[in-house]
Order: C-alpha cells, then structure tokens, then sequence
C-alpha cells in the first residue's frame, strides 16, 4: 500500500487540528450506550495534545439529511467523550459560521472541542467546496481517525485532506497497517473466513478474495447455496438457489486461481430456529426435507482447524452459523478459539471486522486474543472488496 503521513510526520505544535473521528455510537434517553468507538480515538487525542495540538473534533452522527435535527445532535455525546478522556470537552452548536469561529478563538493548550455533527450541512455529504473550505479555514492541519468513515468522499473525511496539512490518526494507521498485514503484503499462506446469510451482498468479496488467498471457508447461510450449486438439496434452509450458476462459477474462478474453497462437510440441522431446538448433526449432503441447516458440524470444524493451522494469515468476516442462539453458535465459538490460540502463539496473524464478526467473537470471548478487530463495518467490507477508500486515498495523495 502507497504511504500516508501519521500524526508523527506532522508539526501540530500550537496548531488547532481538525480531527475527524467516529462519534458515531449507539445512544438511548439521550446516554451513550456503548462507548468503544469513542474509547478508541482517545491516544488519537491525547497523541495531538502531546505534541502541542489542540484537538477540535469533526464527526457526524446518524443519517440527518443535510438538516439539524435536534434528536441527532453531537451534544448528546459529550459527557461519554469527557469521561473517555478524563477532561472537560466544548461543544460548539454549529460545525461551521460564528459559533463554531467562536469556540475554536476561545481555545486554550490542552483543550477538547466537538463541533456540531457535519452531516447537519448538504455540504457535507455533497464535498461541496465551500462548505470544506469553511471547515480548513478554522485550523491549520487536518488528522483523519475515522477509518469507518474512509468510503465516503465527504467534506470532513476527504474534502479537508486536498486543502490541509494531512495525517492519519492513530486508529486509522493501525487499520491501515492491520488491512495491509491481511491483504496487502500478508505473510502466506492466507485463509480468509466468509460467512452471513446471502452470496448476493459478498459477491465483490469473494470475486476479489479468491485472487488474494490460498484458502476460503465458507460458512453460514451462504454456504448453503453453494451446497445447492453443486447439487445438494438443503430441505428448509436458508439458500439463493437464483445465485447458483453465480457460486459455480466462483468455484470455478478459484481453482482457477489456486484457491482451495472449503463448504461445510457436516450440518446441525433443526426443525424449528429458536433457543435449544432439538438438533442433529448429519452429512452435508442429507439434509431432510423437512429441516434447516442452522451450524457447521463437528467435522467441518476439525477441518478448518487445520486449515488455519497450516496459514499464517487469516481474516474472517461473518460467523459459521446462526451464532446468535445456541446451539447454533458452537461451530463459530469452535473454530474462533482455534484462531485465538494460534494467535496466542505466535503463528498466526489474524484479522477480523463486520458488525456480526465482531458480536461472534464478543459472544466467543475470544476477540482480545485476535492480532485486530476492525469496528469500521462497510469501510472493511469495501477494503475487503479490492475498492479504494476516498478519505485513504487522499491522505495517499496528501503525501505527494
């Protein structure tokens, strides 16, 4: 991958710094809820504050549509953010005219700002020109820690990185450099798990995935239709029997390419999907009629332990199974443990994002001991895809 500034390539000291983070958190009765994405800009903040910076917070927050919408405003998040940083935080109620001018003038050393979500602006979503340059002129460098936000070319997340001094923060360096590990210079060989209920929504991620990897196991509900593709009847399961002249030829394209792809060899089939239904393991290819394939089986599991004990690398996105109701998450806690211990020990380098990805493996208890979680959701997926990132590319071009 092309080379970017870091915050330790830029001079910030005394400068206010326009730093867009992902503030964007789940929030109940007006309290954050959950507070990890607002954890991890922290050494972002405290890096910019050592080095003389004074950090002024860009960030947007649900889907407003270019208007103020009061239930969505960032002040809302500012007490989370002021027990995450241990400091009092402003807050400017407009991201960009005299309030904002106002409160980024009153900065002292060592002070925290938050302006107003940007999405409250057309300019926002638009990169429109002169809302970006209303933005710059507030600070005089620009640090971008939004990875999740990387696939939108928006004023706050690739607008500003043309017109300003530019870096990546510290949790987009390490995404960076963890997708880079994975995908881009990854030692060999590579296994990538790709699991979730439709081939339609991954057909990017497996038409790239199979040119990039040695090995693809395949699991959840779209590993059904490519039971279904190769003949196999799968009763009631879940399956895109209209995709299945598109997973033959993804089969074809791998062995093409020297990617070996592993379906499940054994199932766990229910008559009923709930909480301790009545279950069975049997053979891949005797699914009764009457059933649904809800697991991966003990076998297929045996499997893809050793698949991952013969790599190097592994990223994984999306679970084996339906994980969220036991039984039928065995087969995902199974083979995450088997990656986390490997990983424990020092042979392999494991990768792993995507809003299920990262529950799976919460659920397994295992996701401290992978080598990174990504949290970004469809930023991964698309870096994941082989597609460029507008806010990673122009922090590339920034570097020029």
């Amino acid at each position: 991958m092309a080379r970017f500034n870091t915050i330790d390539d830029m001079d910030l000291d005394g400068k206010v710094v326009l730093t867009r983070v992902d503030l964007n958190v789940p929030v109940e009765n007006g309290r954050v809820t959950d507070a990890t994405r607002i954890e991890k800009i922290v050494p972002t903040v405290k890096e910019i504050q050592k080095k003389g910076g004074i950090p002024v917070l860009l960030a947007h927050f649900d889907r407003p549509k270019g208007k103020r919408v009061d239930a969505m405003s960032l002040g809302q998040i500012v007490p989370a953010l002021e027990q995450a940083l241990g400091q009092p935080v402003a807050f400017a109620s407009e991201a960009i005219g005299g309030d904002a001018k106002r409160a980024v003038a009153a900065l002292k050393s060592g002070d925290v700002l938050v302006l107003e979500n940007t999405r409250f602006y057309p300019g926002e979503e638009e990169n429109e020109q002169t809302f970006t340059a209303s933005l710059a002129a507030l600070g005089q460098a620009y640090v971008n820690d939004a990875f999740s936000a990387a696939h939108r070319a928006h004023a706050s997340t690739e607008g500003l990185a043309r017109l300003m001094p530019s870096g990546a923060g510290k949790l987009m360096e390490a995404e960076l450099n963890a997708l880079d590990a994975a995908l881009g210079t990854p030692e060999r060989p590579v296994v990538a798990v790709v699991g979730g209920a439709k081939v339609s929504t991954k057909l990017d991620l497996l038409s790239n995935l199979i040119t990039k990897v040695e090995h693809l196991v395949i699991g959840g509900g779209m590993a059904n239709t490519f039971l279904v593709a190769q003949g196999i009847e799968v009763g009631k399961s879940l399956a895109e029997r209209d995709m299945a002249d598109t997973a033959r030829e993804i089969l074809a394209k791998a062995q093409g390419a020297g990617c070996t792809i592993h379906l499940p060899v054994d199932v766990v089939v229910a008559r009923e999907f709930k909480a301790g239904a009545p279950s069975e393991v049997v053979s891949a290819n005797a699914c009764p009629t009457d059933a649904m394939i809800l697991d991966a089986g003990p076998e297929t599991v045996a499997q893809v332990r050793a698949v991952f004990a013969q790599c190097r690398t592994l990223i994984w996105n999306g679970p084996l199974g339906a994980f969220e109701i036991e039984p039928f998450d065995a087969a995902t806690n199974a083979a995450a443990a088997a990656a986390a211990e490997l990983t424990r020990a020092g042979k392999l380098i494991s990768v792993a994002g995507g809003g299920d990805t990262v529950a799976a493996l919460n659920k397994a208890g295992v996701a401290e001991d992978f080598t990174f979680i990504s949290t970004a959701g469809g930023a991964f997926l698309e870096w994941m895809e082989g597609k460029d990132l507008p806010g990673v590319a122009a922090l590339i071009a920034a570097k020029r």
